[in-house]
């Protein structure tokens, strides 16, 4: 069963001191770092290189020799970054080495450089600890930078759209003409100087949006006119018109969904620059304007700068702004900016930075990987097909495609709309359900708690802090609210339900806290607050926020399709790894549900920390009680009422697996029809005993605690998410329907009987050992890296999944290794799943397959499926994405629509949430048409009462949480299918 590592192409044995003498070159010569840093560059080579030769043939996906480079840029961007530097007096404008100018000395493209950091990160983090603190990775500030690239990278090309549609491009050099480059790279260079001078080093995307949208009423307002490709009189461009003209600020809010008092303050921001640094004087913009454009504007709040844009002035002023961008970059900055101008730039690469998701060259986007990360079809918040610049002579009155920014843009006009006008105090319908103090407390909390997420940094400006704090405050309220309506009732509707116990749980309503927060930050696509920033900053783990996501989908009615698909997403992190992670409060329900896992769990150290109290938050915030405006209030601290999970002493009465007992595990088919037939519907659990003291009964459960009742419901997610996963790598491998079964049950058995398997691991590193274990039982020639290079394809791969795999060595270890260590995937099949599980893959021999036969054939006497179709899949609530045999009498299957064929049907226009039912039978015909037309050819005319089956894959759908809803297991659901038909023998 074993796997031997195969060789890379290339020898891993590096020449060392070659090697050494190599990386003493770049640093003197090519970066030219000063003495002190060089030394410390290869101090910090000299106890890291081991890591390099030991593992280097598993490190990157290229040559060694590439990998090697890649190893040593992220040593010197280390040291750049984390040792204190101070520049020689006689050499002001000495600076450390940017991160732009260390890769592009070693020969490499930021994109991979990213792709490869974490996995280096993980290899070398006690060494960078020991150096520079345990701080070291907040200081690297590498995830940050990342986001920071995406962010460029997206607005450079939103920039480059806008350009075109309002200006008039040469239409043989395009951006490259002369005349058009200087303009543009003037607009670009603007907006990023004011990014850095106005709004810090990181800001959110919608601020950084707004800003570029000022930049571009400047351009517009000082464009010559035989540049323009727009008529202020009769453009569709200037929707927004006063008694004494056009509005030009408001027609661009219009259009670009931004804020009139946020994009009035950029302006004014803007106007500023243009003053101070490039020394141009404002004057009334009726002395300069042509007739026409002077009949038609409203010039109150505009300001003209004489000359701006005109040839000469444009080369001045982009050399004042080139110099103080590269003073910029040196003393603030890591990235030069100014590469987004050339999409093609060396230094960007093609590549992604979400695991399948955005690539930052080339002409084909993929706007929906700021999306849900499973999503793997396009759909109507794509950009349209063909929908390219428009015409250099015409401005095409149609909507602007989606794209991450405008989605932004649109969802942060949501907040303002339905949020900001909300009261920042619990409302009276609110109010019914709290006491005098209870209102206190709460009121108090929510003030501390999001005052710790939303501190002023030196890259956090305090007033933008304070307006998404207010924001956030307001929608926990908003929430909270519908919370308790839902929550105050039973499921029949008839009896009250008492909300002490939930309203005064701490954890509680930290979670919502914390959620209100990450839907704040999302919605502004915040650099420095990025998740699982909320988490520590409320003292919560994934595992409680896990609890109440799902209530924010259904309690927040007009929370947009952007927000409900970025917590599908989080959900997903939690369930696949977060959840897993050291610290966890899963473990300490773990400990209560399964007392054989407590010895396991000790010994990892894994269970969460107690949670840090509110007052020594407040505390840390410097808060007093004056300060929050509330007196100091105790706060219940009753198990029963807190729910506390950390140190769970209940005597284990008796022992059963977590899912299903014995005999349910020893058939699928089975397992499935108990799944399926009886969902968890008794044993859900509200949000009072998900938040209740593990150890306290669970009433709906029969007997169960609510900690038995909780890890059963987290699992049966987990399984969901792992069906869908190992369908789509089956499917991508073409794995047959029997292999794909077989590795849904290793993994199931896994789950339930080898849980500490996933202890601090990410699901999918048990995924693809199981794939590759039962293609070993199975006889098939499959290899570990074919299955690796498939995984490479999924939307949610990520490298270090099976690069860096947590394995700590036992006291007695056969390989006589001890600790903790970060292991390929191969290493970690080999030496831990193996031995772990290998009575469960000898289970999935003969026997397993004469066992699951004897079940299909009970299962069709009783009435199954049509002979000569596939057979049913086993998989519980995941659609079954094979063909099906759909008519009796004729060869005619129903398989799923390819994502290309769907993608040629959605309109450009299409505002829809819903995806496409199926392909049409005739050009522009209705759906009804069309069902009726397939219907008639199944049935041949004759009447009868049953008709196809074609489920809608909506919103809620695509929002999905892998949880429960409406009081059952929520299905996935599926892709759109089209009806093939199958020629005659």
């Amino acid at each position: 069963m074993k796997e031997e590592k195969s060789s890379s192409g290339a020898s891993a044995e590096v020449d060392v001191g070659a090697m050494e003498a190599e990386f003493l070159h770049y640093c003197k010569v090519k970066l030219e770092l000063e003495e002190r840093m060089t030394k410390e560059a290869m101090h910090l080579y000299g106890v890291s290189k081991h890591i390099l030769t030991s593992s280097l043939s598993t490190f990157g996906s290229g040559s060694p020799e590439e990998i090697k480079r890649f190893w040593l840029a992220f040593v010197v961007h280390c040291v750049t970054k984390l040792s204190k530097w101070e520049p020689k007096k006689e050499k002001e404008n000495q600076s450390p080495a940017t991160l732009c100018q260390i890769v592009r000395a070693f020969q490499l493209n930021i994109i991979e450089f990213f792709k490869e950091v974490p996995q280096f990160c993980l290899k070398a983090g006690y060494i960078l600890e020991g150096l520079y603190g345990s701080d070291w990775e907040r200081r690297l500030e590498l995830k940050e930078m990342q986001a920071n690239i995406v962010h460029l990278s997206l607005l450079s090309r939103y920039f480059k759209r806008a350009y075109e549609e309002l200006f008039i491009i040469n239409e043989t050099n395009g951006l490259g003409d002369e005349e058009t480059a200087g303009r543009y790279r003037f607009g670009w260079l603007l907006f990023l100087v004011l990014r850095v001078r106005a709004l810090g080093q990181y800001k959110d995307l919608v601020t950084s949006t707004n800003a570029l949208v000022s930049v571009l009423v400047i351009l517009t307002m000082h464009m010559p006119a035989h540049l323009r490709n727009f008529r202020y009189a009769n453009s569709s461009l200037f929707a927004k018109r006063s008694e004494k003209g056009v509005n030009v600020i408001a027609s661009f809010c219009d259009k670009y969904h931004t804020s009139e008092e946020e994009l009035r303050s950029c302006f004014e921001r803007t106007n500023h620059l243009i003053e101070d640094l490039l020394k141009k004087k404002p004057s009334p913009i009726s002395d300069h304007l042509e007739k026409e454009a002077l009949d038609s504007i409203d010039p109150e709040g505009l300001t003209y700068f004489e000359g701006l844009l005109e040839e000469k002035s444009c080369k001045s002023s982009l050399e004042l702004l080139e110099k103080e961008y590269d003073h910029a970059i040196k003393s603030k900055g890591e990235i030069d900016e100014r590469v987004f101008l050339n999409e093609e730039n060396s230094l960007l690469g093609s590549g992604s930075l979400s695991g399948g998701g955005i690539n930052l060259s080339g002409s084909k986007r993929k706007y929906d990987a700021l999306g849900s990360p499973t999503k793997s079809v396009t759909g109507p918040m794509s950009p349209p097909r063909g929908c390219g610049p428009t015409s250099p002579t015409t401005l095409a009155n149609h909507l602007a495609p989606f794209t991450p920014v405008t989605t932004a843009m649109t969802t942060a006009k949501w907040l303002r709309t339905s949020v900001s006008p909300l009261p920042s105090q619990p409302s009276p319908t609110l109010q019914k359900f709290f006491s005098a103090d209870l209102s206190a407390n709460i009121t108090r909390r929510a003030e501390i708690i999001l005052r710790s997420i939303f501190t002023p940094t030196s890259r956090l400006d305090p007033i933008w802090a304070e307006q998404r704090k207010t924001e956030a405050q307001k929608l926990y309220y908003k929430v909270l609210e519908a919370t308790c309506v839902a929550e105050s009732t039973i499921r029949n509707g008839t009896k009250v339900v008492d909300l002490v116990p939930l309203l005064t749980n701490e954890r509680f309503h930290r979670c919502m806290l914390a959620c209100s927060a990450e839907l704040v930050l999302t919605t502004h696509k915040t650099v420095a607050l990025m998740f699982p920033a909320v988490l520590e900053k409320t003292g919560i783990t994934a595992f409680d926020l896990s609890k109440v996501i799902e209530g924010f989908v259904r309690h927040e009615e007009t929370l947009p399709r952007e927000l409900k698909r970025h917590l599908n997403g989080l959900e997903e992190k939690l369930l696949e790894s977060l959840a897993w992670e050291k610290g966890s409060a899963l473990y300490n329900s773990l400990v209560v549900a399964r007392p054989g896992l407590a010895g396991e769990i000790n010994r990892l150290g894994l269970s969460a920390e107690p949670m840090p109290s509110l007052d020594s938050i407040a505390a840390n915030l410097n808060l007093t009680h004056g300060s929050v405006g509330l007196p100091p209030l105790p706060f219940p601290k009753i198990d029963s009422l807190c729910g506390d999970t950390r140190s769970p002493k209940r005597p284990r009465i008796e022992q059963k697996s977590v899912l299903v007992d014995q005999k349910q595990l020893k058939s699928p088919l089975r397992e499935r029809l108990q799944t399926t037939c009886s969902p968890l519907k008794s044993r859900l659990l509200p949000l009072q005993s998900s938040f209740a003291s593990p150890t306290r009964p669970n009433p709906a459960a029969g007997g169960q605690t609510c900690a038995e009742t909780g890890i059963e419901i987290f699992f049966s997610k987990i399984s969901k998410l792992a069906a869908a996963r190992i369908r789509t790598m089956s499917e991508r491998m073409g794995l047959s329907q029997d292999v794909l079964e077989k590795v849904y049950y290793l993994v199931q058995r896994i789950l339930t009987q080898n849980t500490p398997l996933f202890f601090n691991r990410h699901i999918d590193q048990i995924i693809l050992c199981s794939i590759y274990g039962v293609s070993k039982i199975s006889k098939l020639s499959l290899t570990f890296k074919e299955i690796i290079l498939n995984y490479r394809k999924q939307p949610q791969c990520k490298s270090q999944v099976f690069r860096s795999v947590f394995v700590h060595w036992p006291s007695r270890s056969n390989t006589g290794k001890t600790g903790v260590e970060h292991v390929d995937i191969i290493t970690f099949y080999n030496e831990v799943f193996v031995p772990s599980v290998k009575p469960l893959l000898v289970d999935l021999g003969p026997t397993f397959q004469k066992r699951n036969k004897s079940v299909e054939e009970g299962s069709t006497a009783q009435g199954g499926q049509l002979p000569g179709s596939p057979r049913v899949s086993n998989f519980p609530n995941i659609p079954d994405m094979s063909p099906k045999k759909v008519s009796a009498s004729h060869n005619i299957y129903v398989s799923p629509l390819r994502s290309s064929k769907m993608d040629s049907l959605l309109s450009p226009s299409s505002k829809s949430y819903y995806a496409c039912v199926g392909e049409s039978t005739h050009a522009f015909q209705s759906p009804s048409k069309d069902l009726t037309a397939i219907n008639n050819r199944l049935n041949c005319g004759r009447k009868v009462n049953g008709k196809l089956n074609f489920d809608v894959v909506s919103d809620s759908v695509v929002a999905g949480t892998f949880g429960h809803q409406n009081n059952g297991i929520l299905n996935l659901g599926s892709k759109p299918i089209e009806v093939k038909s199958e020629p005659h023998a």
